[in-house]
Order: structure tokens, then C-alpha cells, then sequence
């Protein structure tokens, strides 16, 4: 599979996902909570952008949270570090995001098939949306998956049919000529992992796939492009810049196409082919070929060597009965000693020999053909207006339409010109494999040599050309064409929103290679433009100081000053403008605000600048947290395997002595202790603070965006986990900060509650568990500042700032109105980044934070 589409792993389920959509999981007040998937403190995920991501300078927004600790000489790489990497099972891409949380397991498709299956037939046209409207699904002719599939190529080429040529649409037909079970193994096989080859023989489609062969036979069958209406060939016409050398393979149709390949004429390798056997199959054929190794990997190296270098016994025209003569298939005779084993046919028959084998040992395979695959792909990048999709992506449009539940009134709006051409498509595809050729450069195992540097700068300076011409167009757009923040979303699709990042990456390599003055001129073009990767504006700014700060009085080639303490408190004095230009960039995130501001505040005193002129940030000035400690009885007990054969878990158990003496997590032992000091609150990990965000911006959620509501059926808008959502709602959000700030968020949460909880909303974040008297009596506690300041950060950065939230959330109205966050830690645990962020955030904004530190006066095994 081609880069560009980033197809995700099929998504396990798990509490942290129902946190962070739809209606999330009762909060425990009051109650225990029997099970825990958490370990230790840590906070829960949320679902990130939807920009594909890899290794260790991931595509996410953020900041190094430990930077504000950092000295000059560690700042050195940190400002072009993230806070978060998500591991790519707990990421969520932009549909499924925006989604109701629905049951999408093989019980829950079969349930809803079978009910399917039981309504009465009479539609007219059996379509996959006339399915989907009438709700109807007939068992053994139609499926979810199916249904799903064809529903998004007939809604593209519906709307955005000028994207394929001929060829292309010609394909389209013969797939609307496949039989159902054609169909059904084809997207089967689709969601499967991308490129690879499956053996016929363990393919289990039993209940909709009657006849398994003649269902592969189909699909293998060659089909000829009618040589009167197309050219003799078709290729994917190149666009500036050409990006051959950036690993674009050039889709070629030649006279005809086959929706699968055949292994017999596609896999002529020894490498290729033992790719396909498993670890008992591989030692067998590594025993009859007299090689060792110590894995898999080993051992199918071994047997590629042997193949290539040493005469077989085949090849010697010896005969042999083995174990392995067992495997062999009929059709596949091993040739006997009469074979030609002399001059330069006995290489050919040595590999010829051990791939018979394979082949008789895996029997015949299938793997879709990669130009029909990579048509589909663009298919749903069109019709998924994002470039990570999954199975789940491709069914849960549908699972959420059957789900009887509330969704909030919003207008659908969906685009038909993302793409103006075919032309600007190919491109944008160009553009994501260029910016993933140069993650697999900097991202790979183990350091990056100079030369891979140095890879990363030719690849940029083919592309910054074509960047800065798609810079002035999508400006000029911005100014004449786009209206009410109608580009910020779809903008993402633009060619210079991944060429932008390879940008950013290449003024990283400039850092690393000492070209600090090149580094320099790279990021003034970054921050000059404002229309790509926003939320990257504040560390760009960071790294531009530190450069102006320590370099640029040395690179200048013409200095201001000849005397060299003169020329570095002129750039000094720059780098303090461009701190002071970063605090008042709207575009600049909060959560860099601090780091600036020290740095700020540095810079003054270096310049000595008088005292009454110099920015004073104390009344933003971080604290450190509180550190409480909580006695408690801990429970230990002699587990050895853990659910599901899996290792014990590291949660400690604690006894609730406020209730009994049963079994509870540690939190919710620190919760009763702070209840009985008082307090009331709840464990929550962050779900109070979606909760109350949802409340306080339910209206400017739902607020009229072109393109990020394209269903009927969204808990969001697909751009809230993108750096797109604030600055299209920029004006809307600031006022409704400034109305908390003053007060009037009880109000909100009123109203909103008022209208909606009756009908149970479905809604991002939103937990209708969570009482309407807890929540107004808890704002009325907050300084109505730190409220705002808290709900900024989760405008700004909502994908990124969903964990690291502490665990236990406090308030309480005497002696005094207050608000308590509590991050509970027992013996061995360590704050994260996130963590540590989130408690920046808040003292930075006048809220008591407290490090709850568990300690166990005694220990009882049970």
C-alpha cells in the first residue's frame, strides 16, 4: 500500500474510547467501580488529529513539556518535539470520532443482519443506499461490509466522477458486474492488510461465500479494456513537482486488468514466496534443506542463501523421501532425475524446486492487484475527506443510522469540489508519499546518519518551489473564494498542508546540521504564512528566539555592529520581539505561553532593561503542586495470570474503609479520604472536563462549517481533533471565553441541560450521568478565569489534551469556594508528560493542584 492512506489496525474497544465519545462510561461517585483497565495514574487517551503519524517526531500538535526545566544546551532539539506519541490501536480517525460509540464486532453485525434479514421485501431497487435508507439487509446476498463499500463509490462517483478517467470509470462498471460473493471477498479482503497474499485455502467466508474458487477465479479473471474507447495505455498523469524520485509508482493499465493477482504468476522469488509459510512450515522446509536458524527470520534467510548459492538435491538430479513429500500436491510433481542440472539452467532449477515446495505446501493464493487496490484507496480518500480510514470507518456511518439514538440538529454539508481536478488529486497523493519518504528517513530505527539528513534536504528543495506557488494560491483563495472558515478543514487536502510539514522537517535537519542561519530563514517563512499546521506556530516561534538568541549574531554576513557584545544584544533584543510577538499571536497555543514567557523575562534582564519596563508574568507564575498523603490499607493478592492468560495486572488494590472494608482502586480510596476532609468530587481522569466543555460550547460545536458535518449521524464536527476547529470558530469561542470569565457558565449548562437531557443527546465528551446540580455547583466554585483558561486549551488542542487530566476532580463551598485537582500516585509511580502539562496549565491558571501520594500503613494478603 502506498503511503499516502494510512490504514489503521482494526480498534479494540476499551474504556478509554467510551471517555472520549458519545456517552461515556457513569462516573464513579458514590459507588466502586468492580474493574479497572488503568494502570497506576495514568490519564486516559483521546482521539488525535487525523494526520498520520510515525516514530518519534510525530505529526501532533504539541509541546515538550519538559522544556520549561530544560537549560540552553537540552533545548537544542526540544523545540521540535511533541508531547504525545499514540500508539496506533488507541488512535481514531476523523469519522470515527465524530461518531456515536455502536457495537461493531462480528455478534453485533450478524444481530443487525438477522434483524435485517427479517423485514419485509418490496423494495424497487435493491441499491446499497436504497438498503441503507429502507433498512433492509438480506442474509447471503447482502452485507454490512458491502453495503458500506458501495455506498461510498456510488456517493463519489455521484458527486466527484470528473476525479477518474476512462479506464477508471470503465473498472467501476465491470465491479458493479461482480457477483455478491465477488463483492463480499473483495472488501473483505480489502480491509485486510494492505498488499499481502492470502491462501485460498484458509479463507473462512463460509456463510456468504458458497463456492470459494469459483469466487477467486472471478476475480482473477482477466478483463480487457475495450481497445475503441481508451487508449493503449493510461498513466497517472504527473504534476509538479515530479515525484519520481520520491517513491510515486506510476499506475499503469495496460490493455487489461484484474481486480486479484494469481501466485503462480506473480510470485517467482524464493524470497516472496516463503513469506507465506508459518514458523512449523518454515522449519520443515529448513530440515529437508539441511539449514539452521534461530527464528523464522533466520531460517527463511538461510533457505533464500542455500537456494541462490548451492546446488539441491534436485538440482543434482537426485531424488529424495521425506517429510515433506507429504505436502506435495498432485499438481505439482517433484521432476524427477532426468532434469537438466548443468550450465546456467541450474540456478532457474534450484528455485524453481524450492518454490514448487512452498507453492505444494501453501497451495494456490490470492492478493488483490495493486492498481485496481490503489483505485479504491483514492475512492474513499474522496469520499472519507481524510487520508487514515478503517473497517471500522467503513461501517460505523451505517451501524450509527441503525442505532436509535438522539443526535443534535445540525446542517449536513458536503462539498463537492475538494478536488477541482484529477489533476490536484494526483498531487495531493504525490504530496502525502513525498512527506512519508521523509518520515521513513528520520523516523526509522536507530539515529539518522548525515547522509539520510541530507536525503531530507535534496527532497525539500525539489518541493519548496511548488510550496511556496501553492502557498500564494491558497492565500489568494482565503481572500476572494472562501467564506465563514469554509477552507480550514478541507484545506488539509491541499497539497501544501503535507508539504508544509516537510518544511518543518526539513528546518529540524537544518538544526542538526548546524545551518542555523538556513534553520532560521526556514521558520520566518513558516510563521509568515497562516494557513497550514497552526498549532505548530508556537513551537516554531520558541525555536526562532532560541536561534536569535544563541546563532544569529554570528551567521549575519553584513552585522549592524562591528563590536561582537553590541551585535548580541541586537539580536537579543530580536529574539525578545519575537517572544513578545509570539504572546500576542492568536494562532500561538496557550499551553507554549509559559516557556515564552520565561524566556521573555530572560532576555529583559540580559539587556537590562529598566525594571519598570519589564513584562511582569507573576500573576501567571506556575506553583508547585500540593503533596497530600493518604493512609490506607493495601490489599495484595497472589495472582499469577491475568485476564486472559495475560500477566497480573500493577494495580494495587486498596480496602474502602469508609464504606465497609471492601475492595477499591486507589482512587477512589483517596476520594473517600478527601470526603470525609469535606470535599466532594469524582474519579473522573478527565470526563468532567469533556463533560463540562460540552455544555459550555454545545452550540458552537454544532455550529454552521462547511464540510465537517457530512452525516446525519456526528457527535462532533470531524475538524474538532484538528488545529482547524479554533481558528474557524476563533471569534465565536473567544466570546463565549470571556462570558465564563464573567460568570456565566452556570447559566450555560442550565439551558443546554434543560433542552437536551430528556432526549439524552449524543454528544462528544458528554455524559448525562454526571448530575446537573454537581455540575452548576462546580463551575460556581471555579474562578470563572481558570475556567476559561482550562476550556481554551481544550479548543485549542482537543485531540492532544483529552489525557493527562488528574484523576480526581474536587470542590467545595466552605470555608471558602474551591477547586481541587488531585493526581493520585502510589508507591513507584512517576508523573508523565501529559501529566505534567495539564498541571502547568492549571496552576498557571490559579487552580490548586495536589499530588496525592498513597501510602500503606499496612498490608494484608488475601
Amino acid at each position: 500500500m502506498d503511503a499516502f492512506l494510512i490504514r489503521r489496525p482494526p480498534q479494540f474497544q476499551n474504556s478509554k474510547d467510551v471517555q472520549t465519545r458519545g456517552e461515556a462510561e457513569p462516573p464513579s461517585k458514590k459507588i466502586k467501580r468492580e474493574e479497572s483497565d488503568k494502570s497506576g495514574g495514568d490519564g486516559d487517551q483521546c482521539p488525535p488529529s487525523n494526520t498520520g503519524s510515525l516514530g518519534p517526531f510525530p505529526d501532533v500538535a504539541g509541546v515538550d513539556v519538559t522544556a520549561s526545566r530544560l537549560d540552553d544546551d537540552e533545548e537544542e532539539d526540544s523545540q521540535y518535539s511533541e508531547a504525545e506519541v499514540e500508539t496506533s490501536l488507541s488512535r481514531l480517525t476523523a469519522i470515527e470520532s465524530s461518531l456515536p460509540e455502536v457495537k461493531s464486532d462480528e455478534e453485533a453485525l450478524e444481530e443487525y443482519e438477522n434483524f435485517k434479514a427479517s423485514q419485509e421485501d418490496g423494495t424497487p431497487e435493491d441499491t446499497a443506499s436504497s438498503r441503507l435508507n429502507s433498512r433492509k439487509w438480506v442474509k447471503g446476498k447482502t452485507s454490512l461490509y458491502v453495503d458500506a463499500f458501495n455506498l461510498a463509490l456510488n456517493t463519489v462517483l455521484d458527486e466527484e466522477s470528473h476525479l477518474f478517467d476512462e479506464k477508471e470509470m470503465y473498472i467501476f462498471d465491470q465491479w458493479k458486474g461482480l457477483t455478491y460473493e465477488a463483492q463480499y471477498l473483495y472488501v473483505r479482503l480489502f480491509l485486510r492488510k494492505t498488499a499481502s497474499w492470502h491462501r485460498i485455502s484458509r479463507l473462512r467466508y463460509y456463510d456468504d461465500v458458497t463456492d470459494v474458487e469459483a469466487v477467486v477465479n472471478e476475480l482473477q479473471k482477466s478483463r480487457d479494456f475495450p481497445s475503441s474507447s481508451f487508449s493503449s495505455q493510461t498513466v497517472l498523469e504527473s504534476v509538479e513537482p515530479s515525484a519520481t524520485s520520491l517513491a510515486q509508482e506510476q499506475l499503469i493499465y495496460n490493455s487489461n486488468f484484474t481486480f486479484a493477482d494469481t501466485s503462480e504468476h506473480s510470485i517467482t522469488s524464493i524470497e516472496g514466496a516463503i513469506t507465506l509459510l508459518g514458523l512449523d512450515e518454515v522449519k520443515a522446509l529448513a530440515k529437508e534443506a539441511k539449514v539452521q536458524g534461530r527464528n523464522k527470520t533466520e531460517l527463511a534467510e538461510s533457505i533464500c542463501r542455500m537456494s541462490n548459492q548451492q546446488a539441491s538435491l534436485f538440482s543434482l538430479g537426485l531424488r529424495r523421501s521425506s517429510a515433506l513429500g507429504s505436502v506435495d500436491s498432485p499438481e505439482r510433481e517433484t521432476p524427477g532425475a532426468n532434469s537438466p542440472c548443468s550450465g546456467a539452467s541450474n540456478d532457474f532449477n534450484r528455485r524453481r524446486h524450492f518454490l514448487e515446495k512452498i507453492f505444494a505446501i501453501t497451495g494456490p493464493c490470492i492478493r488483490l492487484s495493486l492498481p485496481v487496490f490503489k483505485l479504491f484507496e483514492r475512492v474513499h480518500l474522496v469520499f472519507y475527506r481524510s487520508t487514515e480510514w478503517t473497517e471500522k470507518s467503513l461501517t460505523t456511518i451505517i451501524l450509527a443510522k441503525i442505532s436509535r439514538r438522539n443526535f443534535p440538529d445540525y446542517i449536513v454539508s458536503r462539498s463537492a469540489n475538494i478536488f477541482a481536478s484529477r489533476a490536484q488529486l494526483l498531487e495531493f497523493e504525490t504530496a502525502m508519499r513525498t512527506e512519508h519518504a521523509v518520515d521513513n528517513i528520520l523516523e526509522s530505527n536507530g539515529p539518522v546518519a548525515d547522509e539520510g539528513f541530507r536525503n531530507v534536504i535534496e527532497i525539500f528543495e525539489e518541493i519548496y518551489p511548488r510550496w511556496k506557488a501553492l502557498l500564494r494560491e491558497e492565500q489568494e483563495e482565503e481572500e476572494r473564494v472562501y467564506e465563514y472558515g469554509e477552507g480550514a478543514y478541507l484545506r488539509r487536502l491541499n497539497p501544501a498542508h503535507p508539504y508544509t510539514r516537510v518544511v518543518h522537517k526539513a528546518a529540524y535537519v537544518f538544526g542538526r546540521l548546524k545551518d542555523h542561519g538556513r534553520e532560521h530563514a526556514l521558520l520566518i517563512e513558516l510563521l509568515d504564512q497562516r494557513l497550514f499546521h497552526l498549532a505548530r506556530r508556537g513551537s516554531w516561534y520558541q525555536r526562532k528566539a532560541l536561534l536569535e538568541e544563541r546563532y544569529m549574531h554570528a551567521l549575519e554576513p553584513n552585522p549592524a555592529y562591528k563590536d561582537a557584545e553590541m551585535q548580541k544584544k541586537h539580536w537579543r533584543r530580536i529574539a525578545a520581539t519575537t517572544c513578545e510577538t509570539a504572546l500576542e499571536d492568536r494562532d500561538c497555543h496557550l499551553i507554549f505561553h509559559y516557556d515564552i514567557q520565561k524566556r521573555l523575562v530572560k532576555l529583559e534582564r540580559q539587556l537590562k532593561i529598566a525594571k519598570r519596563l519589564q513584562h511582569d508574568f507573576g500573576h501567571v507564575r506556575l506553583q508547585k503542586p500540593e503533596e497530600h498523603f493518604v493512609k490506607g490499607i493495601q490489599l495484595k493478592k497472589d495472582d499469577t495470570v491475568g485476564k486472559k492468560g495475560r500477566a497480573p495486572s500493577t494495580k494495587t488494590v486498596w480496602a474502602d474503609e469508609a464504606e465497609g472494608g471492601g475492595e477499591c482502586s486507589v482512587e477512589e480510596m483517596c476520594l473517600s479520604w478527601y470526603r470525609s476532609q469535606g470535599w466532594k468530587g469524582y474519579h473522573a481522569e478527565g470526563g468532567i472536563i469533556r463533560t463540562l466543555f460540552a455544555y459550555l460550547f454545545f452550540d458552537i460545536l454544532f455550529l454552521y462549517i462547511p464540510n465537517v458535518f457530512q452525516t446525519a449521524y456526528q457527535t462532533c464536527p470531524l475538524d474538532l481533533h484538528t488545529d482547524a476547529f479554533y481558528s474557524s470558530r476563533a471569534s465565536e469561542i473567544n466570546h463565549r471565553l470571556v462570558e465564563i470569565t464573567n460568570g456565566g457558565a452556570a447559566k450555560l449548562i442550565e439551558e443546554v441541560d434543560r433542552r437536551e437531557r430528556e432526549r439524552r443527546t449524543c454528544v462528544v465528551g458528554l455524559n448525562w450521568d454526571y448530575e446537573q446540580d454537581d455540575l452548576v455547583e462546580l463551575v460556581s466554585c471555579f474562578d470563572g478565569g481558570a475556567l476559561a483558561a482550562i476550556c481554551k486549551v481544550m479548543a485549542q488542542e482537543y485531540g492532544q489534551r483529552g489525557g493527562g487530566i488528574p484523576d480526581l476532580i474536587l470542590w467545595r463551598r466552605a470555608p471558602a469556594s474551591q477547586v481541587l485537582f488531585a493526581e493520585v500516585k502510589s508507591a513507584n509511580d512517576r508523573l508523565s508528560d501529559t501529566q505534567r502539562l495539564w498541571i502547568h496549565v492549571l496552576t498557571g491558571a490559579g487552580v490548586r493542584v495536589a499530588l496525592c501520594n498513597a501510602v500503606a500503613r499496612e498490608v494484608r494478603e488475601v
